[in-house]
Order: structure tokens, then sequence, then C-alpha cells
């Protein structure tokens, strides 16, 4: 059950048997994906206990001020998985939330209501083997400028098959039977994810990194595999993710050698330009 800031931190002091149980900066880097969240807590309103002296998984009651005033008690993990499909930074803070969609007022009915229509599947993807790349309508545009860059800097290095931007699963992923990579690379069978946390820190963390691992695994699933450049603090999600701050240079370089890693040189070496 959480407990107050101070008898946690009492019961931590007691247990372990020192004055501080958790130095200063000992979990900087489990908290660093999440700028939004380090901006909102105060150490002076949380004992003088600073954020990076607290597990992210702690259950302890903190708390926490956001941009507007709203001051609430959550716990790291409620914290953490705030943000969903909202882009805003006020998604951080559940008084800015609930001001930006109100509740609607009901009235009673006395007709029975309608059962839910059953979640139906976008018909538009193709008919094709699981795990073919292709050409998707559906397919949203890329995010930002870097990410198109990094993609005219990799069908430069790299003469593998352009325009591919999706991949046939052999279930739904959410209402399609497909996924939408930022790079798809066929002849590899290679899906290259660019992640950062965004102009609010709210991409890629919570539940949008719970969906990231969701997508890597429905394309493993047919037979791909996923390498994400993640940015801004975030950490690696799969087994072959590269933590860099820029995919200019040396960090095309690690690029290449990762899918050297997963598909062996011989045959990555062969589609170089």
């Amino acid at each position: 059950m959480p407990e107050r800031i101070e008898l946690w931190w009492a019961r931590r002091q007691f247990s372990r048997g020192v004055d501080v149980p958790y130095p200063a900066g000992i979990y900087r880097e489990a908290w660093a994906p999440y700028p939004a969240l380090i901006r909102q807590y105060l150490p002076d309103r949380n004992a003088g206990i600073l954020l990076t002296q607290i597990p992210p998984a702690a259950d302890v009651l903190l708390l926490w001020t956001c941009e507007s005033g709203h001051t609430f008690v959550a716990t790291p993990e409620e914290q953490r998985s705030r943000p969903g499909r909202e882009r805003r930074k006020s998604a951080w803070c559940p008084d800015c939330a609930a001001l930006a969609k109100p509740p609607r007022i009901r009235t009673p009915s006395l007709t029975p209501r309608a059962p839910q229509p059953a979640r139906v599947v976008c018909g538009k993807t193709p008919s094709l083997p699981t795990g073919e790349p292709f050409l998707s309508a559906c397919a949203p545009r890329p995010a930002s400028a870097v990410e198109g860059q990094l993609r005219q800097d990799l069908f430069s290095r790299l003469a593998v098959t352009p325009g591919m931007n999706a991949v046939r699963l052999a279930r739904p992923f959410f209402d399609h039977l497909e996924v939408w990579p930022d790079l798809v690379l066929p002849e590899l069978r290679i899906a290259v994810e660019y992640d950062s946390t965004g102009r609010h820190g709210l991409e890629h963390v919570g539940k949008r990194e719970a969906a990231d691992r969701r997508k890597d695994r429905a394309l493993r699933a047919v037979g791909w595999e996923v390498v994400r450049i993640r940015t801004g603090k975030l950490e690696k999600l799969g087994p072959f993710d590269l933590q860099v701050s820029n995919v200019t240079g040396r960090g095309m370089e690690r690029l290449l050698e990762t899918f050297r890693d997963i598909r062996g040189p011989l045959l990555v070496d062969a589609y170089l330009t």
C-alpha cells in the first residue's frame, strides 16, 4: 500500500541501517526520459528528498506541481504511466486533463443500451503473406524532419528497395493487420524506429512505451527484427537498440554495424553503395 514519503523514507532508513538509504543521483538515468516529471517534482514539498533518490517502482506517495500550479499526489508508477493519446504537456496533470475534457452530463434513458459493435479491422491491408513489406495507404507521414533525414542518409548507404512503409501481420495491431515502422528495409527484414521524448516529453514513455513494445513483438512474430534509435535519455527496449545523440557520422556507422550483428556482414555489405 502506498505511504507518505516521510514514512517511506524512515522505513528505508531503518531497514538499511543508514541515514541516506538512496544516495542523490542514484536513479538519475531512470528518471532522465521523463523531463516533464522532473519539472513537476519539487524536493522542498517532498521532505527535501530528491527525485533521483526515489526508485521509479517505489510504492510511495509524492507531491507533484504542474506548470499551471495544480498540486496533486501520485505514485511514481501512476505518473510514468499517465500519458496516453493526448500529446500535450498537461497530460501529466490529472487536473489539467479533467479541465481539458470535462465529463459529459448523461440524462437517464429508459431504452436499453444497444450492444457495442465489435472492433472492425481496416480492410485496406492487401492480402499478402505475413511478414511481407508493402506500400500502405494508411501509414502516417514522417513525424519529424530528423526521421526524413535519417531515411535519406540510410538509403544513400544501402541499395535496398525504397518506398515500403508497412509490414503485413498475422494478427491485428490495434485496428490494422499491418504496422508502420519509420524505416523498412525489405531485403534485410529489419525495421528501424527513431524515438525521442518529443517537445513536451510525452513521446515513447508511459503507455506509448507499452505500445512500442507491442509493435516490436508483432514485427518479431513475423520474422522481422527491430532497431530503435533512442534519443533524449530513452532507455533501450530491445537487444539491438541504440542510444545516441544523433545519427550522423559515427551514429550511422553504429547503425550499420548493428545490421551486421543481426543479419551478418556478408548479407549487409552486399547492399552497401
